[in-house]
């Protein structure tokens, strides 16, 4: 779709600068690490990430968005077969990827080789809007590679994989800022969103903590499936962030490159 590319890039960068503006203004957490040190690496992992997506769309040049259109185009999917309205279609879709995407999050917490690429995301041991940028190369493609699967099977409108995309990053990036909401305002918006202080029990050191909530937008799919935490038991400010043996080189970009390879 034409723009679609740069508007997606320009509400990305819009959000993110606002958010990491929030965080520095009202932290939640006080800060451990350098900013510099964590954000050198975060943002390594993201244009590695961005160099994997587009190494992939040479072998598969129809990425999710094409996907969709492809699917339409040769009437491939649930959502080609039926005539139901497009706005209910594009809310319906929203709802399936964003509990695929839980479900994702799950499985990788569980099987033990989607582990060790998802831990590279866990072994930070500060969480902030960079957080939601750290993965491994590997995890963002194979996680890729099963939304184009989803997308020929379901057959959604390639507007909403891109309303789907857009709110993804955009809730992810708020839900692992270092930001401090009022409780009462915590509390409310997590009924329907994830929030920080939801978000930031998933980042715990614990391992009973680390297996819940799960969720990167919507809330809801923790407390149906009984994986909702509402609170670390050491308290947001003292809770250990991470990893349990880490040490202090996951802020290095190679090290934690080399970590879904490491005997831990």
């Amino acid at each position: 779709m034409e723009h679609e590319a740069l508007i997606r890039l320009s509400i990305f960068v819009g959000l993110f600068a606002l958010l990491a503006a929030a965080e520095a203004y009202l932290p939640r957490r006080a800060r451990q690490v350098p900013r510099k040190t964590r954000w050198r690496t975060n943002w390594g992992f993201s244009l590695l990430n961005t160099g994997a997506l587009r190494l992939l769309a040479f072998g598969l040049p129809l990425l999710a968005v094409g996907a969709a259109i492809d699917a339409a185009q040769n009437g491939w999917g649930l959502f080609n077969l039926l005539d139901w309205p497009s706005g209910l279609e594009i809310v319906l879709a929203i709802l399936f990827f964003d509990f695929a995407i839980w479900l994702q999050h799950l499985i990788t917490h569980k099987v033990p080789l989607l582990w060790r690429l998802h831990r590279v995301h866990h072994a930070d041991t500060e969480i902030d809007v960079t957080t939601a940028i750290r993965f491994h190369p590997v995890e963002i493609a194979l996680s890729m590679l099963l939304k184009i699967g989803l997308v020929y099977l379901v057959g959604p409108a390639a507007l909403a994989i891109i309303l789907f995309e857009i709110i993804l990053n955009g809730t992810a990036m708020f839900n692992h800022s270092n930001l401090a909401l009022p409780r009462w305002l915590d509390k409310a918006v997590r009924l329907v969103l994830v929030t920080p202080d939801m978000h930031r029990v998933h980042h715990s050191v614990h391992r009973s903590e680390h297996d819940s909530n799960y969720g990167f937008s919507l809330s809801i799919w923790d407390r149906i499936f009984g994986t909702y935490i509402a609170q670390p038991k050491d308290g947001h400010t003292k809770m250990k962030i991470g990893l349990q043996w880490q040490d202090p080189r996951p802020s290095k970009l190679g090290w934690s490159l080399w970590l879904p390879f490491m005997k831990r």
